[in-house]
């Protein structure tokens, strides 16, 4: 085999075909690199450009590698002379093999430029890169052997490459949407099975999956058989002498076909034997996501409603669906009941999915071979505990990353993350109503205010809802929650509009706009302490009448999860400024979605000077216009044990940017000097750093003598890219964030004599080449510095710019008797008022206080992320997950802390400018010329060491 292999080497080098071969490979793969997968305009870490279209791309050179080796020796007469060399057949097949993978790996070799370049601009993550190479090598061997196959059938070298371009073609194309979408769910599993660009995919993310391994090596073991056999009847005679030889070896082969045949279907629903090489674990079950379900008290239903017919770009997300769940059901050892259905096999199950979840069908504009059709298609995951339950629809399952040519890249963003909070938020927020309404002192009261007469027809169903909901949950609660509906306008209720008016402030609908008539449809909870009044949002359907009711009894029934307290704002009226402009542009609407998906959020107000006592968590969001009740209430929460999260910028996002314009403006009346008495004190300046997000600002510039206003992508210093280099390494807030951008950040300075006995970590901080700029002019001037659009700096230095803090506090007003009078109002007389005795303060807090400073509040605002969307994709999520870490930490809730930061867009490259993305570009095309020159010159030293055959046997003439 070694001879044969050492053989067919020296033919590719002492032929130019190795340099073309390898040339090629090399000018293909830079290419799509580069130029068609836009390598630093992904602004990722990984290899997928390289991979991605390796199983296409190889089809062709590894056709044209065989196409020769067997049509060759056929052609040339030289087969008959091997066959009767004593070397046995299955080495001669092998020898070719192995010459074919040599060169084919040589190729693979020298792409590892690109692995030094990805790793040196970022944080590879080397189990996707392993499992690529592992992945292209398995599949080059079957392709090499189907070729091999193939080139022994024919004596044209021509129909050799055809061919096996057709049969690697047909099998590459298995397993895409070209076939799968032409099936049903179960039959396009199989077909995912059969394709080779499906299990390289499967490998190439980092998962090394035994079925894989075997189906590629059951490829290349049935065509290598099939090559030995080809080549062996070529001496086989037609007569009887030979017959029993020619049948046991075509019975052999059979059985060697079938016996692999029935391990891969054995294989095939074993899902767990697999080896994830990826950091941090993507692809498997995380300790506390184990933790989780194994001591779930109760079943858990985890079912996915996903339509065998979806769009082409989900149906390959499906499989990794079905594969993580049934994972979740495995290591809950039977407390985890994990399903995928398709509701449109089962009328009641999708009524079911529809009225009580919620989960309805989403349209998707499908391409087919004749016609460009609507397809309304479910891909929904419900999470069910008890009586609890959550939905996670597509917008919250996948996450869309567009691409040059058009078709985006759809991923799952992050699944286990995703079911696994749903799963704690349904377990540990409302262990169970039964469990609930037993430990309340008296039952809770839902009436609702119901007038059937004068209902308008389309809200009939309406009513009928209510009362089943309602009927459903007093059933449940045994004595705990009672349900009752009156008709306000019946005799015998002992209830009418007025006493509605008066005790509940409850007014009627109109029934149409100028009619007389009108109606009720008012549902009140009566919790014993207070009355929350009720009405469905939405369509009004069950879940949502549920929903509405679910709400008010956790508001008002104390201790279902764990409550973050969010402090915003006061939004104020338009017409406060000149031109009519409303006070502030900011808005919060990300932050408190990202929030609510595993807490309960309460927009708090503080000037009552106490903070509510079902909050946990206190978040301070931009914080100005404060008095001093307010002050009073967060110090006072602190000191009690408290932990508080402040986004304490000093500039804020000016309403001119409604005209076109950027500017900031200082915010007054903050926690400036109570987070001073705390050992954090805020800057008065913005910092500037040349590693930055580009923003798209509004540059003007010269053309033909008039001025043109543009929107341009530039560099602005004024966002802060924070890399890792720049955040604490071991500490769970930042452990796991690859990137976060600040926003018109204030500097931080932290009093190390005030914080000695306190654990203080710096969590964030500037470059060594940042500065300070101390004006609110913030809008870039290219003409005058083309540079960075502002003034070059006199002094560069790293500056701090979050900062935790966990330890004992002193009160700000420990020594202000004068600030604490102020929490209560005195009366014109100067008493103090019944029901409002003063409030001690408590002067010193317990250790367990804990104090997260930030110095941004814009890097949350709406406006400043939607302009990170519009340039960097998911980029934004980071600053989001920043803020949940720094919320899991102050509440000691940490489990999903290294789940969060798992998903795919994780791993960002370094700051570039474009001199330096070309560069690198350049040292990929320099290290592959290099290669292309040594192997020419192998090529030339080879053609001059070969010595002329001499002939003999000819005498001289003349």
């Amino acid at each position: 085999m070694v001879v044969i292999a050492r053989k067919e080497l020296r033919t590719y080098f002492g032929s130019p075909l190795a340099l073309i071969f390898v040339g090629v490979f090399l000018a293909v793969t830079l290419f799509l690199f580069f130029w068609v997968d836009t390598f630093f305009a992904r602004n990722t870490a990984d290899l997928r450009p390289l991979f991605r279209w390796m199983p296409i791309v190889m089809i062709f050179l590894v056709a044209t590698l065989t196409m020769r080796q067997w049509s060759e020796e056929q052609r040339a007469g030289t087969l008959e002379i091997l066959l009767t060399l004593p070397v046995p057949r299955i080495q001669l097949v092998l020898g070719k093999l192995a010459a074919v993978m040599a060169l084919i790996v040589l190729a693979l070799a020298l792409t590892l430029s690109l692995v030094i370049t990805v790793s040196f601009l970022g944080d590879l993550d080397w189990g996707p890169v392993l499992g690529g190479y592992l992945a292209a090598v398995l599949m080059a061997s079957a392709y090499a052997s189907i070729g091999l196959f193939v080139s022994s059938r024919t004596q044209n070298q021509i129909v050799a490459l055809m061919i096996t371009v057709l049969i690697c073609g047909i099998l590459y194309l298995l397993g895409t949407g070209v076939f799968t979408n032409l099936v049903g769910d179960g039959p396009a599993t199989i077909l995912r099975a059969i394709g080779i660009g499906s299990r390289f995919e499967s490998i190439e993310r980092g998962v090394i999956d035994l079925r894989d391994l075997v189906y590629y090596l059951s490829l290349t073991i049935v065509f290598v058989i099939f090559n030995v056999t080809s080549v062996d009847m070529k001496r086989w005679g037609r007569g009887l002498n030979t017959a029993v030889y020619r049948r046991n070896a075509l019975l052999a082969v059979v059985l060697v076909a079938a016996n692999l045949l029935i391990l891969n279907t054995w294989l095939f629903p074993l899902s767990n034997l697999r080896l994830d090489l990826t950091a941090q674990g993507q692809f498997s079950l995380s300790g506390a996501t184990r933790d989780l379900v194994r001591n779930l008290p109760e079943p858990l239903i985890l079912r996915g409603y996903i339509s065998d017919r979806t769009h082409p770009l989900l149906a390959p997300l499906i499989p990794n669906i079905k594969d993580l769940m049934r994972e979740y059901e495995i290591a809950s050892g039977g407390m985890v009941k994990a399903e995928v259905i398709d509701p449109r096999d089962n009328e009641a199950l999708e009524r079911e999915a529809n009225q009580v979840y919620g989960i309805r069908p989403t349209p998707f504009r499908i391409t087919e071979r004749y016609e460009t059709s609507v397809v309304n298609s479910y891909f929904d995951i419900l999470v069910r505990y008890g009586d609890q339950f959550v939905t996670l629809t597509i917008d919250d399952l996948i996450e869309v990353r567009p691409q040059s040519g058009g078709q985006p890249d759809i991923r799952l963003r992050n699944l286990e993350f995703d079911l696994t909070s749903s799963i704690k938020r349904v377990v540990s927020g409302f262990q169970s109503l039964d469990v609930v309404f037993a430990s309340l002192p008296e039952p809770i009261r839902l009436t609702a205010f119901i007038t059937p007469e004068t209902m308008p027809q389309s809200l009939r169903d309406v009513a009928g809802r209510i009362e089943s909901v309602g009927k459903e949950i007093e059933e449940g609660a045994e004595g705990g929650f009672l349900f009752e509906i009156l008709d306000p306008d019946a005799p015998d209720s002992g209830i009418n509009r007025q006493n509605l008016l008066e005790d509940y402030g409850l007014r009627p609908f109109p029934v149409a706009l100028f009619s007389p008539d009108s109606y009720y449809l008012h549902m009140v909870l009566d919790t014993g302490e207070e009355n929350i009044l009720i009405y469905p949002s939405g369509e009004m359907t069950e879940v949502d009448i549920r929903s509405s009711i679910d709400s008010a009894i956790r508001r008002g029934v104390p201790g279902f999860l764990k409550t973050v307290g969010l402090w915003l704002p006061a939004e104020e009226p338009a017409g406060r400024r000149p031109g009519g402009f409303p006070r502030s542009i900011s808005s919060w609407n990300l932050v408190q979605n990202q929030l609510a998906q595993n807490y309960s959020v309460s927009n708090v107000d503080l000037k009552d000077g106490r903070v509510p006592a079902e909050v946990d968590v206190l978040v301070v969001i931009a914080p100005q216009g404060m008095d001093d009740k307010e002050r009073f209430a967060i110090d006072q929460f602190l000191m009690g044990g408290g932990a508080v999260v402040v986004a304490a910028g000093r500039f804020e996002l000016s309403p001119v940017l409604l005209l076109g314009f950027l500017a900031v403006e200082i915010t007054e009346d903050g926690l400036q000097e109570m987070l001073a008495s705390y050992g954090v004190t805020l800057g008065e300046a913005l910092v500037m750093d040349p590693q930055n997000e580009p923003f798209p600002a509004t540059v003007e510039r010269r053309v033909g003598g008039f001025r043109v206003s543009e929107i341009q992508r530039v560099d602005y210093p004024f966002f802060v890219d924070i890399r890792r280099d720049g955040m604490a390494r071991d500490n769970r807030i930042t452990a796991d964030l690859p990137a976060v951008t600040l926003q018109w950040a204030t500097p931080l300075e932290v009093d190390q004599i005030e914080n000695a006995d306190r654990e203080v970590v710096p969590l964030l901080w500037s470059t060594e080449d940042s500065w300070l700029h101390e004006s609110t002019n913030v809008q870039p001037d290219p003409e005058r510095f083309p540079e960075f659009g502002f003034p070059a700096p006199e002094e560069r230095k790293s500056l701090p710019l979050a900062v935790s803090i966990r330890g004992s506090f002193d009160s700000f007003f420990k020594d202000n008797p004068l600030q604490t009078q102020a929490t209560q109002a005195p009366t014109q007389d100067g008493e103090q008022p019944e029901g409002t005795a003063l409030r001690s303060p408590i002067e010193k807090s317990p250790e367990t206080s804990r104090l997260v400073v930030i110095g941004s509040s814009e890097f949350l605002d709406d406006t400043v992320l939607n302009f990170s969307r519009s340039f960097s994709a998911d980029r934004y999520l980071l600053n989001l997950q920043f803020l949940q870490n720094a919320v899991n930490w102050s509440v000691e809730d940490e489990d999903l802390l290294g789940l969060r930061s798992r998903g795919a867009y994780t791993r960002l490259l370094k700051p570039l400018d474009e001199g330096e993305q070309r560069l690198w570009e350049i040292f990929n095309y320099g290290v592959a010329l290099l290669a292309l020159l040594m192997l020419g010159g192998v090529w030339s030293i080879r053609q001059r060491s070969e010595t002329p055959m001499r002939l003999t046997g000819g005498g001289e003439e003349g």
